[in-house]
C-alpha cells in the first residue's frame, strides 16, 4: 500500500478527531492531533503552559509558529514508508503553506480532507457535547467560527490551489462519512 499523509480539517465541532480516529482504527496509521497535544501542554505549569490555556479557554487558535513547530517535530521523526494521520493542523495560512513546502521537499504526497458543516450543524453538535460531556464548548463557539473564518478558510484555499483537498459532507452518519473519506482515498 502507498504511505499516505491525511490532514483533517474543519470547523470546530465538524467530527476531525472522530473521523481521523475511525480512519485510524481501519488503517491502524498513528494519530497526531494537534488539539491533544496543546492541551497536553496546557496542563503544564510553565509559561507557555498557563499562555496556551488562557488562549484555549477563550477559543483562540494557537500561533502558526507554535503548531508549525510541533508539526515538523513529528514530521522529521517518521520513517519514509510510514503513514500518519494529522487532525486539527494546517489551520493558518502559514501552517498551510508550511506543510505544503515541508512535504514537497521530503517527497512525501498528502491529502487534506475538509469535512464541510454548516454552522446550524456545528452550533448543533456543540451543544449535545455539553449535554452528553458537560464541556463549555458552547461559550466560546462563535469566537472559534470567527477564527475558523478567518484564518482557516484562507489556509483551506492554500491547500485546493496545491491540489491536494478532498472535501467531504461532514453531515451524514459517522460511518457514512468515514466510508466516503475511504472512498475517497482509495482505500476500500
Amino acid at each position: 500500500m502507498e504511505t499516505k499523509t491525511i490532514f483533517f480539517i474543519g470547523k470546530p465541532g465538524s467530527g476531525k478527531g472522530d473521523q481521523a480516529r475511525l480512519l485510524a482504527e481501519k488503517t491502524s496509521w498513528p494519530t497526531i492531533s494537534s488539539g491533544q497535544l496543546f492541551r497536553e501542554i496546557a496542563e503544564e505549569d510553565t509559561p507557555a503552559g498557563h499562555k496556551t490555556k488562557s488562549e484555549m479557554e477563550a477559543g483562540l487558535l494557537a500561533p502558526h509558529w507554535f503548531a508549525q513547530y510541533l508539526f515538523l517535530k513529528t514530521l522529521f521523526s517518521l520513517s519514509g514508508d510510514k503513514s500518519i494521520i494529522f487532525d486539527g493542523f494546517c489551520r493558518k495560512v502559514p501552517e498551510a503553506e508550511l506543510v505544503i513546502d515541508a512535504l514537497k521537499w521530503i517527497g512525501r504526497p498528502f491529502s487534506l480532507i475538509h469535512l464541510v458543516v454548516s454552522d446550524e450543524e456545528i452550533k448543533h453538535r456543540i451543544e449535545l457535547r455539553k449535554d452528553v460531556e458537560g464541556r463549555a464548548d458552547d461559550n466560546a463557539v462563535d469566537e472559534r467560527l470567527r477564527e475558523y473564518r478567518t484564518y482557516t478558510e484562507p489556509a483551506i484555499e492554500k491547500v485546493r490551489e496545491s491540489g491536494n483537498l478532498i472535501e467531504i459532507n461532514g453531515e451524514g452518519t459517522r460511518e457514512e462519512i468515514a466510508e466516503n473519506i475511504r472512498k475517497a482515498l482509495n482505500l476500500q
